[in-house]
């Protein structure tokens, strides 16, 4: 989809809608997300509440496969969306009438996942008349710590993130380094070449037999093992910028395997998740680091160091991250863990957020399986 058809209106030149309607009360936005295997429905106000968040997981669905089957995805958001909004709204004890705007994912993401959430927006809005934002999911995982945040020892900090700030995002296939400048205002710092973090978790868990997801198995694992028991690699570590590189790491462990007998004893795998997760984190750490010394961030000067997405659950990495952030005399901010996968509630901020500076539809969108953030 060409970028003429988000039809989007200049902050500069068109409405500001203020933080509050109808006699003082806050904006109420009802958010949809469907991206991938969660089906989830949040409304949340322009005060920074979240009046009811409800998320339908499909994990059960895939976990005989290990991954995510798109195809059996997107047939469980159609058989959920309905449901998954019903309840949502009398969560909240909230009728349609008492939403001000609708907000959906619109991309990227399994583009039938994502058509199912969308279309059920476009319906509500056009049925009702109530404005309907296109949100793009990756903004949604990067605006979150401004509705809610907490430090790596999960104590809540004040949720008012401010602008700019730099951004570790890692979720799906997606891992980046982002200096966030504003709504829609993204510049990219580094990226993964190759595989994202969290699908290096992902796919080591499965090497392991571990089950599915597998990232938050690998770090509880992690916990129990000596991070030194196996020498994994660090890519681009001893290299100029702040690009990742993963897939290294993966073969490196393939290989190892392959030399060890299986079944894996407790120690092998507990040593293992802690050797593997320890390569991740330094290549995270040194990146993050090459990112601070950038001049574009430098200039900047962001305040705060952040990470968003599935991986900003992982205790390690966060953990790593405060403790960067304090070297470099900057706040440190994640989403607490209810926020950090896929929800309604990130969508339903980022629709308010985007809401706010008047950035609505006014004509029918497509979906996209791909928009990078930078094309904001």
């Amino acid at each position: 989809m060409s970028d003429d058809k988000l039809i989007r209106l200049d902050m500069g030149k068109n409405v500001y809608h203020e933080h509050n309607v109808d006699g003082g009360r806050p904006i109420l936005c009802l958010g949809i997300e469907s991206s991938c295997d969660e089906t989830s429905a949040a409304i949340v106000d322009s005060d920074r509440n979240i009046l009811a968040h409800i998320i339908y997981s499909q994990i059960p669905e895939h976990q005989k496969y290990g991954g995510v089957v798109p195809e059996l995805a997107a047939r469980a958001h159609i058989l959920a969306i309905d449901e998954v909004v019903r309840q949502t709204l009398d969560k909240a004890n909230k009728k349609i009438s008492d939403i001000d705007v609708i907000a959906a994912t619109a991309g990227p993401g399994l583009i039938g996942g994502v058509l199912v959430g969308w279309m059920a927006a476009t319906g509500i809005a056009q049925s009702t008349g109530k404005p309907l934002v296109a949100v793009n999911h990756l903004e949604g995982h990067a605006l979150v710590p401004r509705l809610q945040a907490t430090s790596a020892s999960g104590s809540d900090e004040d949720s008012s993130v401010d602008f700019p700030y730099l951004l570790m995002l890692a979720s799906g296939g997606h891992c980046q380094i982002l200096l966030v400048r504003n709504v829609g205002e993204y510049e990219l710092i580094g990226q993964t070449l190759d595989d994202s973090a969290g699908e290096a978790f992902d796919k080591v868990a499965k090497m392991l037999g571990l089950g599915y997801p597998g990232g938050p198995i690998v770090d509880k694992c992690a916990k129990l093992g000596n991070p030194t028991a196996f020498e994994f690699p660090r890519p681009l570590c001893d290299k100029p910028g702040c690009d990742f590189s993963f897939s290294g790491i993966k073969t490196a462990a393939r290989t190892f395997l392959a030399k060890i007998p299986a079944p894996y004893s407790e120690k092998v795998i507990n040593d293992f998740c802690a050797s593997f997760q320890a390569s991740v984190v330094d290549c995270i750490i040194n990146r993050l680091n090459h990112a601070m010394h950038d001049d574009r961030v430098l200039t900047a000067q962001p305040k705060t160091l952040v990470v968003a997405g599935g991986v900003a659950k992982n205790s390690a990495i966060r953990s790593a991250m405060e403790q960067l952030a304090g070297r470099y005399n900057m706040q440190f901010a994640a989403p607490p863990m209810s926020l950090c996968t896929d929800n309604g509630a990130m969508i339903a901020w980022a629709g308010l957020e985007n809401y706010k500076l008047g950035k609505v539809l006014t004509k029918p969108i497509a979906p996209r399986p791909r928009w990078p953030l930078t094309e904001l």
